[in-house]
């Protein structure tokens, strides 16, 4: 028992010496690494001192500066890009409005043919005459529903008797001297005009009063 006793003993001796070797050895390490340390610091302030950070600091501020003059450049050309399609669109829609708006011009001014022939009709056949009245009748009714239906397209008569004559709307197809009214008054309309929108579909035919020798009228319309 004592011999064994005295062997454990023994070799936590040799443990105990085999540690406190190994823990002064640590201190020349941390030496050995203190002086890499301050030798790779060194290095860097000779690499450090050579750097013109004057100049360094000029060219980051030029290439700040040349990344704000992009930036601004890209918005311009962003809100010039947005600019120009919001009125390609309000052209596009101001030319569908358009066509749809005229679109029955043509259509219309055919139909104005018939209109005048009714009233043509209507004008020509003896009112008094009572075989003819369920005739003319049905032709006043037939021109009513049509003159309605024009007007639901937005046409309209121009029909300017007793107006001054209004060259935008008006032609005038000969003049009469009558000191009764105004110069330039329209005395007779031969044929009635028609707006489509309140555009010109066709100018009314009419006679304007001279009003003197001296009074003219613009019979251009």
């Amino acid at each position: 028992m004592n011999q064994d006793k005295a062997a454990n003993n023994e070799q936590e001796n040799q443990t105990n010496q085999t540690q406190n070797e190994n823990v002064s050895a640590d201190p020349i390490n941390e030496v050995e690494s203190s002086e890499e340390v301050e030798q790779v610091e060194a290095e860097l302030s000779d690499e450090q001192a050579g750097i013109d950070w004057q100049a360094y600091a000029d060219e980051l501020e030029k290439k700040l500066s040349a990344a704000e003059h992009t930036i601004e450049s890209q918005k311009d050309s962003v809100l010039r890009a947005k600019a120009d399609g919001d009125n390609a669109k309000r052209r596009a829609q101001a030319e569908i409005d358009k066509a749809r708006k005229f679109a029955l011009e043509k259509f219309a001014g055919e139909l104005l043919t018939v209109v005048d022939n009714l009233e043509r009709a209507i004008t020509a056949v003896d009112s008094e005459n009572e075989v003819i009245k369920p005739f003319l009748e049905g032709v006043e009714m037939t021109q009513k529903s049509l003159l309605s239906t024009l007007d639901k397209f937005g046409i309209k008569s121009v029909d300017p008797q007793g107006e001054a004559f209004n060259p935008d709307q008006h032609q005038a197809m000969s003049m009469q001297e009558n000191d009764e009214v105004p110069a330039n008054t329209v005395i007779a309309v031969m044929q009635k005009g028609y707006l489509i929108n309140d555009r010109l579909l066709r100018p009314a035919m009419v006679m304007v009063s001279r009003g003197g020798s001296s009074s003219k009228v613009d019979t251009q319309a």
